[in-house]
């Protein structure tokens, strides 16, 4: 593990890997700070305050008007530093169930302390007012948290999703154009090696990296989302971000295709596939002991009947499912991989750690539970779903670099 302060080095791993190894890595160093653990969050880390006050040194600071800033902990400063400097700041409903934005607007006259309060998570409640869609002007400058970085531009957040389809929505409005400047601000053990190979096209990229120790410019050449990519988006998200719902009507009487993920025909499989399928569900159909019971913490691997030589098997491609609900049983889970005709040969059920691995014979049907993943909610959670690109322990069932 990589020494404090020191950049951790990471191979052609998934993005789920990366996380992993970063929340891990701040924890064991004695870097994380409040909110902890910072698994599952964009974590909070010492120096933030100290990165953030290089947000003023910025000219694209300095000329902007309005900036854009999460909510997360440690871009406290930033918001700061923006309040400070007078600017306009707006900063992202959570999880936009009411809006996009909300407006944090300090008393007249506001002391120091009262704007360090306003930067606060309690502070941009007490202090904010909505803003509608036809009240965003220009967003000259976004500053966005980061799970992990590279210093070419690449960014990984915490896995659901959020910032991207911000900067999509906004992208929708006419709030920022192709040449507004995007700002992370991470530890310098945050910056890491990312393979573009892992990245999706909605992924959003940055410009500028703020660390405790340096402030590095990508030069990032890699397009930022061009809008919202609604063949990615589900009727169940559509529901519970309302401002999506006036954002499609828009497009759609703009004549754009505004078609959603679950609305598209579904792709016709062959009769081999279809036969393959069914032989592989009625397997994991038969009696088992109590497959949905788990111990908590404990992972339940179950194997493929039909061909208990499967580990032995080089053609295994592994698909990545997280952010599942705690709640969840991997009885439920492979119900839903039947109904969607994507069912494994393998569950690897991790639900301690809200997540599963799945195991498929080819990259093909891999491929095709990915997408038709992609976007599905359960228990109230939009999954996360990708290709996991560690290598398979194929004896235990277990991801090596989870170890």
């Amino acid at each position: 593990m990589a020494a404090p302060g020191r950049a951790l080095t990471s191979g052609p791993s998934s993005k789920w890997d990366i996380r992993e190894k970063v929340w891990e890595h701040l924890e064991a160093s004695g870097l994380a700070e409040f909110p902890r653990p910072v698994r599952g969050r964009i974590p909070n880390f010492k120096g933030s305050l100290q990165a953030c006050c290089s947000l003023r040194e910025l000219d694209a600071f300095s000329r902007a008007r309005e900036v854009k800033v999460d909510p997360d902990k440690p871009l406290e400063g930033a918001r700061l530093a923006a309040l400070q400097a007078r600017k306009t700041l707006l900063v992202p409903t959570p999880r936009l169930r009411t809006g996009l934005f909300n407006r944090i607007v300090p008393p007249p006259g506001a002391t120091k302390e009262i704007l360090r309060r306003c930067a606060t998570s309690q502070g941009v409640k007490d202090y904010s007012v909505p803003v509608g869609l036809d009240g965003i002007a220009q967003v000259d400058l976004v500053v966005v948290g980061s799970v992990a970085v590279s210093e070419k531009g690449w960014r990984i957040g915490k896995g659901e999703g959020y910032a991207d389809m911000e900067y999509a929505m906004m992208v929708s409005m006419g709030a920022v154009q192709e040449d507004t400047p995007v700002v992370t601000i991470v530890h310098d053990c945050q910056v890491l090696d990312i393979s573009e190979e892992i990245l999706d096209d909605h992924d959003l990229t940055v410009d500028y990296i703020l660390t405790p120790t340096r402030t590095i410019q990508t030069n990032c050449k890699r397009p930022k989302p061009q809008g919202i990519m609604w063949h990615k988006v589900s009727s169940e998200m559509l529901g519970k971000i309302p401002i999506l719902k006036t954002l499609r009507s828009r497009e759609k009487q703009a004549g754009k295709d505004v078609t959603l993920k679950d609305e598209h025909p579904a792709l016709a499989n062959t009769n081999r596939a279809a036969i393959s399928n069914k032989k592989v569900m009625a397997a994991t159909t038969q009696p088992r002991a109590a497959p949905g019971s788990a111990p908590v913490g404990q992972p339940c691997v179950e194997s493929d009947p039909v061909n208990p030589k499967l580990e032995g098997s080089d053609t295994i491609s592994t698909v990545y499912v997280g952010n599942l609900p705690g709640s969840l049983r991997v009885s439920e889970l492979k119900s839903a991989l039947r109904e969607l005709r994507v069912v494994p040969v393998r569950v690897n059920w991790q639900g301690a750690q809200h997540r599963a691995f799945l195991d498929y014979r080819d990259q093909g049907a891999a491929d095709r539970a990915v997408s038709s993943l992609q976007g599905l909610s359960l228990g109230g959670n939009a999954l996360r779903v990708e290709l996991a690109k560690s290598q398979r322990n194929r004896g235990q069932g277990e991801i090596s670099s989870h170890k």
